[in-house]
């Protein structure tokens, strides 16, 4: 299972980096140099002038039928942090071989991720991975089926599960014990105590 932990956002200067928008909340983990990231399927190929597209990067050869003005160039399948650092509450990243800014361009909205199968579980069994979470059953202490949880979303106050209704729509649910009182991975369940009215906001 493919774990999303960034989304490419904009070039920053004129040498590759690019902005990545998180997704994780082991930023330095997933990020750190020589870490291998998988782009999502889907990516569609981007105008790059000829003289710039990164011949050696698997999958980043222009295509057969493109423009006199440039080449497509098709995110590759694969890319390799070369390096990663924090800048004005943001992360920036370079990738191997990308090292020009019109290709760093071509990466953006491309999707980022890690295979769960290398994702070690946390030491601390209060601690979860965003995967482990998505796709449980939410309940009430009663055994009341809220919904099931559709992704995690991470607030500077606290981590937030977001519920996915039977009916339709969503809720936010504060991640804290007072609120989550058990996660039952085996069980395929978390326990959600609401207070009165959160399920309305």
């Amino acid at each position: 299972m493919l774990l999303v932990v960034g989304r490419i956002g904009k070039p920053h200067g004129i040498r590759g980096e690019v902005t990545v928008e998180v997704r994780t909340d082991e930023p330095e983990a997933r990020f750190a140099p020589g870490m291998v990231l998988r782009t999502m399927p889907g990516a569609a190929p981007r105008p790059v002038p000829s003289d710039r597209v990164p011949r050696t990067m698997p999958g980043a050869a222009p295509a057969q039928d493109a423009p006199e003005q440039g080449h497509a160039f098709r995110v590759p399948a694969e890319l390799v942090v070369e390096s990663a650092r924090a800048h004005q509450g943001r992360i920036l990243v370079a990738f191997e071989g990308i090292g020009d800014r019109d290709v760093a361009e071509a990466l953006r909205g491309t999707l980022v991720a890690v295979d769960s199968a290398d994702v070690a579980p946390p030491e601390d069994p209060e601690e979860f991975h965003d995967h482990q979470l998505v796709g449980l059953a939410v309940v009430t202490p009663d055994g009341d089926r809220l919904g099931e949880v559709a992704r995690i979303d991470h607030a500077p106050a606290s981590d937030l599960l977001v519920l996915r209704r039977p009916e339709g729509g969503t809720a936010l649910i504060p991640f804290v014990k007072a609120i989550v009182p058990e996660v039952d991975l085996a069980g395929g369940r978390v326990v959600v105590d609401p207070p009165a009215g959160l399920l309305d906001l």
